[in-house]
């Protein structure tokens, strides 16, 4: 199909009885769609009735489209989202859903850029792309240009997305990053401190309240970016002919928000401007709100629709807009995984009032030992400050401990989801509805999550995770069985499991017997054969690291120096945070841990001090905080 045959498809949908809230027998050009996406911003906006935010071109744009009022992310982190947000499939079918990561992609997968150009779009990126892909051939014209669409043919519809950074977490904890965001803004949208409202995740006191009318202002910086681009379709005359997304990627650069799999990771803004050419598209009114649930998985197929064209079969997702969209949806899903070297495996499932998140590594805090933690931000040191004060509000406070198994809360009841409700008698059957949905869509969507990384990257050589997880080979219900027991089974039945044939089902029992601790204790013979005879690289560092927390290092020492040198960098990464998590146990380590950081350094006089912001950065980083844990020079 190309695009002198898109009208004649919008006529044969209008005749085929397709309906439309103003159905109108009359052919629409495919109209241009613009994406504007914010990094590391909640709906902070005065369109979402929030009167301390100064956001007036959004604003603008809302009086004349749909406010949604509950958009999700499918991750509270930005990698794995825009992963989701380039293909229309979750980032954990793809094995795309860490960040960061270089995944090989199936070559029928297109991007929605690709399915737009094939389709005679022209299409552009100003920003960023950061899919856990290579990128190579997405997009037809990327360059940082605030008129993009000026180099297309006459009359050709385009498709152009702009990513601006200034509202990074970056600038949200650094302050020379913020003031270089915020040089531009005009004194009067600088937000007052002592009117911010603090959220009980944080002390109530000057540092606090300064850091956060800075993130304001951060969000004020974005909006005058939005009024730019916005002042340039009006200039040349396409705003009749044009749809604008302006969304987040996830929420705030904060903590208890990015990284953190609940409402305030996962919540982000979403404003569509409606052509009132194009209202035959769309049932909401302009300048209204919706509270339908929308996520990220349904921004192509909303994206295909306006211009025409039906979603491709493989994308679990619904258009929201345009001639081919749904009706609302239920439930939103979300997942965490590995974030730069910090390892975890969550899930949530949301529907219109409760959310429910399943924690399967809940061994590791929230604020897990590290450098993205650390006092390098300006939030985390506030925060470690007054945790070591024991100053902090209780909501905070729980950052600094072990995960529960699971979390449910009761967002009518408890917006900030302070109550969890998971052991709550009176709401097990609310839970019990929502871990079946939960499963229901690991299962449909063949989440390839529930493998080590290093695991699913070695199973899948030749091919790529998704295919592999598509097939057979992957016993996805044996694994999520085992990976289930964590934190709820006994030591005796995670032994057993480790019989299993499926290096998958044994790494959760040595997950289980890690999150045991002290109780595991009985089990050191079983987790020393591990160690030494197991065929799984994740396998055998799991067992590594669990023997070295129950005080049993001796022989892990040299299965983590082999993993260390490993030139898979997924394995070897593993391998490195285990090394710091192992802290002062890591000593005879140190000859190894030099030797690796020379391995992934950069050039001598190169920009970046490591080979790539990627694997070579997060092998680093743990390797680094290990020789400064233990007292030693860091090269």
């Amino acid at each position: 199909m190309k695009l002198t045959s898109l009208i004649c498809i919008f006529q044969v949908l209008l005749i085929s009885g397709c309906t439309f809230t103003n159905s109108k027998k009359e052919s629409l050009p495919p109209p241009n769609i613009v994406w504007i996406n914010a990094e590391d911003i909640s709906p902070a906006f005065g369109c979402y009735g929030d009167n301390f935010a100064i956001t007036p071109n959004t604003d603008a744009l809302a009086s004349k489209g749909i406010v949604y009022k509950k958009a999700f992310a499918t991750a509270p982190i930005c990698a794995p989202s825009r992963s989701c947000l380039a293909t229309g499939l979750y980032a954990t079918s793809m094995g795309t859903q860490h960040l960061r990561s270089v995944t090989p992609k199936p070559e029928f997968i297109k991007t929605l850029p690709e399915m737009l150009r094939n389709e005679g779009y022209f299409t552009s990126l100003s920003g960023k792309t950061d899919y856990n892909f290579d990128p190579t051939g997405v997009w037809e014209y990327w360059e940082n240009d605030n008129t993009p669409w000026k180099k297309r043919k006459e009359g050709q519809p385009f498709y152009s997305m702009f990513v601006f950074g200034l509202s990074h977490e970056g600038a949200g904890n650094i302050r020379e990053k913020y003031e270089s965001s915020v040089e531009d803004l005009p004194k009067e949208m600088f937000h007052d401190p002592a009117k911010v409202k603090v959220p009980p995740y944080y002390p109530d006191n000057e540092k606090a309240r300064e850091l956060w009318a800075r993130y304001y202002d951060l969000v004020s910086a974005f909006d005058q970016k939005v009024g730019e681009v916005v002042e340039n379709l009006e200039a040349d005359g396409l705003m009749e002919n044009t749809f604008i997304f302006v969304f987040a990627d996830h929420g705030f650069g904060m903590p208890r928000y990015k990284r953190w799999l609940n409402e305030t990771g996962l919540k982000v803004p979403l404003v569509v401007y409606t052509p009132e050419k194009y209202k035959s598209y769309f049932s909401e009114s302009p300048g209204s709100t919706t509270e339908d649930l929308v996520s990220f998985v349904d921004f192509v197929p909303t994206t295909l629709s306006l211009a025409g064209i039906p979603k491709t079969e493989y994308m679990p997702g619904n258009a929201f807009l345009g001639p081919f969209r749904k009706d609302t949806r239920e439930y939103v899903f979300g997942a965490r995984s590995r974030a730069d070297d910090m390892f975890e495996t969550s899930r949530s499932v949301r529907n219109d009032r409760f959310m429910y998140i399943r924690h399967y590594q809940p061994q590791y805090p929230y604020i897990q030992d590290g450098y993205i933690f650390s006092d390098v931000k300006e939030v985390f040191k506030l925060l470690r400050e007054e945790h070591e004060a024991a100053t902090l509000p209780a909501a905070s406070e729980r950052m600094w401990h072990k995960k529960p198994n699971e979390e449910l809360y009761d967002l009518e009841n408890d917006p900030y989801e302070l109550n969890n409700l998971a052991e709550s008698d009176e709401y097990q059957l609310v839970k019990d509805s929502l871990r079946d949905e939960l499963k229901n869509w690991i299962f449909e969507t063949r989440d390839i999550g529930f493998l080590p990384e290093a695991e699913y990257m070695i199973r899948s050589t030749g091919s790529t995770p998704y295919q592999y997880a598509q097939s057979n080979n992957y016993d996805l219900a044996a694994i999520y069985n085992a990976a289930e027991m964590v934190g709820k089974a006994s030591k005796e039945e995670f032994e057993a499991n480790l019989q299993s044939e499926d290096s998958g089902v044994r790494f959760w029992s040595v997950i289980g017997l890690l999150n045991l601790g002290e109780r595991a204790k009985s089990s050191l013979k079983v987790l020393l054969e591990v160690l030494e005879n197991d065929s799984s690289p994740s396998v055998q560092i799991a067992a590594a690291e669990t023997l070295c927390k129950l005080g049993n290092c001796e022989n892990a020492i040299p299965v983590l120096e082999k993993y260390l040198k490993d030139d898979r960098v997924w394995v070897a990464l593993q391998a490195a945070r285990t090394t710091q998590l192992i802290k002062e146990e890591a000593k005879p380590l140190v000859p190894v841990i030099n030797e690796v950081l020379k391995k992934y350094r950069g050039e001598d006089g190169a920009k970046f001090k490591y080979k790539d912001f990627n694997y070579a950065a997060f092998i680093s980083w743990p390797l680094e905080w290990s020789l400064k844990t233990m007292g030693e020079q860091v090269p």
